[in-house]
């Protein structure tokens, strides 16, 4: 292998993605922007065919990509990439033989502590590029191997992590591949506006979540989200404003009897009373029983 080639293409691969990503309005990008990029006027596919999850292009030796295809919520994906008990993220085998020329490739680059890209399909054709990615670790029973964002983490005993380790990798797990994916999904599916005020500006927009993160039921998943503006996610999680198991804004009584300037009116207490927009489909909408858990919550501190 010519070490110091891998590295010189994956560093003008991660030049292109960083100008992509940069022209891009939130972070991701289309089938066609991640066909290839050019280095020295040779191009270079940057990742697999559709179908297909691990990449080798021909003037490597090692896994240049991996891809996880889109998949609506509810719909089995074609591979079942998880997060393990210790935090980090897992990438099944292509196919179940190890000694498949792919997973030879990405077993090369885990050897050769080599950083990937790894496409994570956010609808169909939108993919959000997450990398520096490393192969940390590899599972023959399971037929998986394991991902970290740190090169040092490479070779890593996994079976020795203390708890707080363990934690750590989950979430730095949810930060950079959940929670954009749960962004993404989340404010297609409300058509990028604020399901309280219908402001359309997607750069003033958060996917919520209606169950935090950190308890039980709050996997980001479609119907644990909603989109909401920044006045209106930080007035929801602070309990400032509740959202009724039928879809109903309440305000918090305090601030319905404040007098302030125009915001607190217009951009709160007008919302009393209002009922929210929800997607058309069905499993897009707000689950019922998560809002009625939330709002429960915003009762308790009114």
């Amino acid at each position: 292998m010519d070490h110091l080639r891998e590295l010189a293409i994956r560093e003008a691969m991660f030049e292109y993605l960083d100008e992509m990503v940069a022209q891009s309005n939130d972070g991701n990008l289309s089938w066609e922007q991640t066909a290839h990029f050019s280095v020295a006027g040779e191009l270079i596919a940057l990742r697999q065919t559709r179908g297909r999850g691990i990449h080798k292009p021909r003037q490597l030796d090692a896994a240049l990509s991996i891809s996880t295809a889109f998949t609506g919520f509810g719909r089995q994906p074609p591979y079942e990439d998880s997060i393990g008990e210790d935090g980090y993220p897992r990438y099944k085998y292509e196919g179940t033989d190890p000694n498949l020329s792919t997973n030879r490739a990405l077993r090369m680059a885990m050897e050769c502590e080599l950083p990937l890209a790894y496409f994570i399909g956010v609808r169909r054709g939108v993919y959000r590029p997450v990398y520096r990615v490393y192969i940390a670790g590899e599972d023959p029973l399971r037929n998986e191997f394991i991902l970290s964002f740190a090169r040092s983490e490479v070779g890593l005993d996994f079976t020795t992590l203390t708890a707080p380790e363990k934690v750590y990798a989950g979430r730095m797990t949810k930060q950079r591949l959940h929670q954009p994916l749960f962004r993404e999904q989340v404010l297609h599916a409300y058509s990028s506006s604020c399901a309280v005020c219908r402001l359309r500006h997607t750069e003033l927009l958060d996917a919520a979540h209606i169950i935090g993160d950190a308890e039980d039921g709050g996997e980001p998943v479609l119907p644990n989200g909603v989109a909401l503006c920044k006045i209106h996610h930080a007035a929801f999680d602070r309990n400032f404003l509740g959202i009724t198991p039928n879809l109903v804004v309440q305000i918090n009584q305090r601030l319905l009897d404040e007098i302030d300037g125009p915001m607190l009116k217009h951009g709160l207490q007008e919302m009393h009373g209002g009922t929210i927009s929800v997607p058309r489909r069905m499993d897009a909408k707000p689950d019922p029983y998560r809002l009625e858990q939330r709002y429960e919550a915003f009762l308790a501190a009114s």
